[in-house]
């Protein structure tokens, strides 16, 4: 195979292939630079390049000119820098605009990844352009390979086409940064999908928000958010990071719309909402929702949907991430952020490392998942201006909770609320899993004695309860203890007091919303372990809001 063989090649019949074989490309490395040297001879001289001085290669270019010699001057080193600006430098920058010299030309496309041979330096996380059709396609840098740059394509590749001239885009990929981003929905890359505009030029590079040690505050204030069983068992405060973990259908996408509504109605916050890798009809009703319920004024949403490429669906949530800490660190807000669902961001990871060539961990992840998610989670923490608070939706692939996934995201979680569905299958919603629901300030120095104290009896009481219902169903109930007894009684009666009426599901359930106060939640579960209720049916505390005045 010789040069000729792609410089005859018009442009237009140039077709879509990927570089598997080497042969073909070290032949195109050849074709693009003029280089005509033997193929084992291609990596040395892509190597040599890059180490040659500036001043080497000029030279070398003079002489070739003085003696007309058919072999031309060596192609300029590539070497990669460091994207964007650190957070303690200048938040806004302007957005970026395409140079007016081509970097390279692209030489190998697949559904996610472009290859593209460069004549110009570029950088890891720069972003690349191109036109083809009418239409422009879009490339993020992830690495560079001698003087090939392996990048992830924004969205679809269909019609693009090899040999092509690709551009380079200043500033990386950036957000807006400012106050018009309450009231919106965006897309991963900040592009309003509601009709909207973003007057404001003002905008920052998503990979640029970690925060330094002396920044961050961990004594904030305690967030009661009204739904019973978590203020009761999970108890949060601002900063922190909680998890949602359950199987599909169980219930976390509702119970984070109801969080939504219950701060916003209650607290007065501002809240951002992210969907990575989730259904585009469930992001369209709570679009609805929240513009029924007239709170689209407090939230601003981000989406990456699931018929979306992987970088789509995994850049979702930086975008999102550094559009919360524009609140947080210009407009000095307590901010809730909302991810459903984390797990998809690591599975959008783990698809672009699989396209790149990269060998997988466990299941398929990424060798570079734990950094991914540590990156991520490392942004979101109270400073002296505000907080980001937030909850993530977790989901459980096989309801297998020792998923390598799974683990490498509860290591960085202040608590969790575990969904499960043998609960969902007994009707009690939200279907929370008391046993493996946790938070790091159920503590008596951060709750009080009392409230640490109902906890731990309830949990004891539910934990015997599991035991007896097996002795019940194979003796019955009349074999047991009087103590057993009325252990058993009541723990159904706590059991079934945790259910609630949530406010997103009125329309579906008919019943109205309860937000329950804490001292409230804290008397209630003191009436029924003390056997204030022994006389009450177990079916009166179904979806109730508090038990006192109602029972």
């Amino acid at each position: 195979m010789n040069n000729e063989n792609y410089k005859d090649i018009p442009e237009e019949e140039l077709n879509i292939f990927s570089l598997d074989d080497d042969s073909v490309k070290e032949d195109l490395v050849k074709a693009f630079t003029g280089e005509e040297k033997e193929p084992e001879e291609v990596q040395a001289a892509v190597e040599e390049k890059a180490e040659a001085p500036a001043e080497a290669k000029a030279e070398k270019k003079a002489e070739a000119k003085a003696e007309k010699k058919a072999e031309p001057a060596p192609a300029k080193a590539v070497k990669a820098v460091k994207p964007g600006k650190k957070a303690s430098e200048s938040k806004a920058v302007t957005s970026g605009k395409k140079e007016g010299e081509p970097v390279g030309r692209i030489i190998s496309v697949s559904d996610l990844k472009v290859e593209i041979l460069l004549d110009k330096e570029v950088g890891n996380k720069d972003i690349l352009v191109c036109e083809c059709g009418g239409k422009e396609y879009r490339f993020e840098v992830t690495e560079m390979e001698g003087s090939i740059a392996i990048t992830v394509p924004f969205d679809s590749v269909i019609g693009l086409r090899r040999g092509i001239d690709v551009f380079r885009i200043g500033g990386g990929l950036c957000v807006p940064y400012n106050d018009e981003i309450v009231g919106k929905i965006f897309n991963t890359y900040g592009q309003p999908l509601d009709d909207s505009k973003v007057e404001s030029d003002a905008v920052r590079n998503v990979y640029d928000g970690n925060l330094a040690m002396d920044e961050i505050r961990i004594d904030a204030d305690i967030m009661w958010t009204g739904i019973k069983v978590l203020d009761f068992l999970s108890p949060l405060r601002k900063g922190f990071k909680m998890g949602l973990l359950g199987g599909a259908g169980v219930g976390k996408t509702v119970l984070i719309k109801e969080l939504i509504h219950n701060v916003y109605t209650n607290l007065n916050s501002n809240s951002v909402f992210i969907g990575c890798g989730e259904r585009s009809r469930e992001g369209r009703e709570l679009y609805n929702e929240m513009v029924e319920g007239n709170l689209m004024d407090k939230i601003t949403m981000v989406f990456g949907q699931m018929g979306e490429n992987a970088m789509a669906r995994s850049r979702s949530v930086t975008s999102g991430l550094t559009m919360a800490e524009y609140l947080r660190d210009e407009k000095n807000q307590d901010v809730l952020l909302f991810i459903d669902n984390i797990y998809r961001y690591v599975q959008a990871n783990s698809e672009i490392s699989a396209e790149s060539g990269h060998l997988p961990i466990d299941n398929g992840y990424s060798t570079t998942m734990l950094s991914e998610i540590s990156d991520v989670e490392e942004r979101i923490n109270s400073t002296e201006n505000g907080a980001i608070t937030s909850f993530q939706a977790i989901f459980i692939p096989a309801d297998d909770l020792n998923d390598a996934a799974v683990h490498a995201v509860q290591q960085h979680l202040d608590g969790q609320v575990v969904l499960d569905r043998k609960v969902a299958e007994k009707g009690l919603y939200p279907a929370v899993n008391v046993f493996r629901t946790t938070s790091r300030l159920l503590d008596p120095e951060f709750v009080g004695e009392r409230h640490a104290r109902l906890a731990q009896e309830a949990v004891r009481y539910l934990s015997r309860y599991e035991e007896l219902e097996e002795i019940v169903a194979l003796i019955g109930i009349d074999e047991l203890s009087l103590e057993d007894q009325s252990i058993f009684y009541r723990s159904r009666k706590l059991r079934n007091y945790f259910s609630q009426p949530m406010f997103v599901a009125e329309d579906f359930t008919g019943i109205p919303g309860q937000f329950v106060a804490i001292e409230d939640i804290l008397n209630d579960v003191e009436d029924i372990l003390t056997g204030v209720y022994d006389k009450k049916d177990e079916s009166r505390f179904m979806y109730i809001g508090k038990a006192r005045g109602y029972v």
